[in-house]
Formats: structure tokens, sequence, C-alpha cells
């Protein structure tokens, strides 16, 4: 099985940022979370005082204004563009993608990609509370395991250092690096 972040690896930039600001295009109304946004920003980032979690939940508030569900298939015809085409390359039936974005806006895409496996944040749509932690960092290997158990990830790849736990399970691992898939740096790690 091939493992696959989403954001900034398959796709150009952070899709959950991007529908966003898609949302705000649509209805510039949203703009009155931008304070409390900005705030749970801050919290997290500059002063540690809430999860990352807690962090994407307040800025996720915005769902509670918008119908996503009507926004997503317009929103997917316009940025699938930014998607790389050296996936195409790589894909393979049993393919995974886990990922801290959204699973309700990553499946319509990966259904699209004929990617059939997913795990991603539980957000519902519709509030933007979330189920669970956001799925980031080592939370990524449990929820794979909490799935998969001990099935052996062949390669995984990632743009971001955090998914190192998933990099250190995996056969091979490639980091990307201006959209290009590049071995992963294996420092510290002791099985390398």
């Amino acid at each position: 099985m091939n493992v696959y972040d989403f954001d900034r690896t398959l796709y150009r930039g952070d899709s959950e940022l991007h529908f966003y600001f898609y949302a705000l295009g649509k209805k510039p109304g949203l703009i009155r979370f931008l304070p409390g946004q900005a705030a749970a920003f801050f919290s997290h980032y500059l002063l540690k005082r809430i999860s990352k979690t807690e962090m994407k939940q307040r800025f996720a508030v915005y769902l509670s204004a918008v119908d996503a569900a009507a926004l997503l298939a317009p929103f997917w015809a316009r940025y699938k563009k930014r998607l790389y085409d050296w996936y195409k390359t790589r894909q393979q039936p049993e393919d995974l993608v886990i990922s801290a974005s959204p699973r309700f806006l990553l499946e319509p895409i990966c259904r699209e990609l004929g990617i059939l496996h997913l795990i991603a944040s539980e957000v519902d749509p519709k509030s933007g509370r979330y189920r669970g932690l956001n799925c980031h960092g080592q939370e990524k290997l449990r929820r794979y395991g909490q799935i998969w158990g001990d099935a052996p990830i062949g390669s995984f790849y990632s743009d971001s250092l955090s998914d190192t736990p998933l990099a250190q399970v995996a056969a091979e691992a490639f980091l990307i690096q201006k959209g290009q898939p590049r071995p992963w740096p294996r420092k510290g790690n002791p099985s390398a």
C-alpha cells in the first residue's frame, strides 16, 4: 500500500485554506469570523495556549454560515488543476490518502481521482466542529493503525517532516519539495 499526504503533496497549496477563500468569495459576510479566527491562530502558534485541533475548529466556525456541500463541486472544478502530475505515474488501486484536511472536503476529489481509501480530519461541514483530533503528525500513524493494523506501507509521500511517524514505518518515504518527490531525510531513525 502506498500512502500519501494531500496538501502540498498531491495538491499544490492548502486545500482547506483555498476552500475557505473560495467560500469567502462566494459569501463575503464570512469576514465577520476573522477576528475569532485570528485570535485562535495566535493562541495556538504564538502563545501555545490551545491545541491545533482547537485552533482549526475555531477557524472552521465559518462553515456554520455556508452550505459547504453545495460549494464542493464548483470548488473542485476550479481547483483540481492544482493537483501535481507526478502522482499519475505512481498511482495504484490500493492507495491511501491521509490528511489533516477535512474528510468532507477531500472525499469528492479522491473519488474523482479513483482513490478509494481516505483518512482525514472528521469535521462537521455544517458547524465546523471536530469529531476527534486533527489528523496530523502522530495522530496520522494512530489512525492508520486503527484501520489497517500492521499492514505494511510500501511508499509514503508528504511535504512535511511532521509526518515522520508514518515515514519511519514505510519501506521507503519521499519528501515533496517544490512539487517533486525526494528521498526522505532519515536522520535519527535507528532503522535507516
